[in-house]
């Protein structure tokens, strides 16, 4: 999924490092900066948040396993992305 953002990029840093934070809490991912990008690992769970060029991209590649939350991880994201990001 992406988004356009307008925020200077300080600020969407922060907002980036917010939601990485939330999913390492919430659903036991580890995230780790390369850049602009955070990447996101965990069981059945691989994905990347990424901004350049005033869009955010969010892609996340989900195991057979984790598939199952596919909706809920689909919604915390867009949600926080809605919140946090403009």
């Amino acid at each position: 999924m992406s988004k356009p953002y307008t925020m200077p990029v300080e600020e969407l840093r922060e907002a980036a490092q917010g939601l990485a934070a939330t999913l390492e809490q919430q659903h036991g991912v580890k995230a780790r900066w390369q850049g602009d990008s955070v990447r996101i690992k965990g069981a059945g769970v691989d994905g990347e948040l990424s901004f350049e060029g005033g869009v955010v991209d969010v892609s996340v590649r989900l195991g057979l396993l984790a598939s199952a939350f596919k909706g809920v991880l689909e919604n915390e994201v867009r949600r926080y992305l809605d919140e946090y990001i403009t």
